[in-house]
C-alpha cells in the first residue's frame, strides 16, 4: 500500500477507481479541511504523479498529529 497527502482543491481530479477510497464521502480530511489523504496499490495513478509518498509508519505519524487528529477531552 502506498499512501499520499493532497491539497483538499484537489478533490475534483481523484479517480476513485485508481485509489482505496470508494467516493468523495469516504475521504479522509485534514482537521482544518485543507488537505486529504489517500491510499492506493499498485503504480501511482497518474493524477498523483509527483505528489509524495508515505510508507506506512510515516504516515501514521502525520494522521496522528494536531493537524489531523482532536486531542481527546481530558
Amino acid at each position: 500500500m502506498k499512501y499520499v497527502i493532497i491539497d483538499s482543491s484537489e478533490k475534483d481530479n481523484i479517480n476513485f477507481s485508481e485509489v482505496s477510497e470508494t467516493s468523495a464521502e469516504t475521504l479522509r480530511y485534514s482537521l482544518d479541511g485543507s488537505q486529504i489523504f489517500l491510499k492506493f496499490e499498485g503504480s501511482t495513478p497518474s493524477f498523483l504523479e509527483g505528489v509524495t509518498q508515505y510508507t506506512l509508519n510515516q504516515v501514521l505519524a502525520i494522521l496522528e498529529s494536531s493537524e489531523w487528529t482532536a486531542p481527546l477531552p481530558e
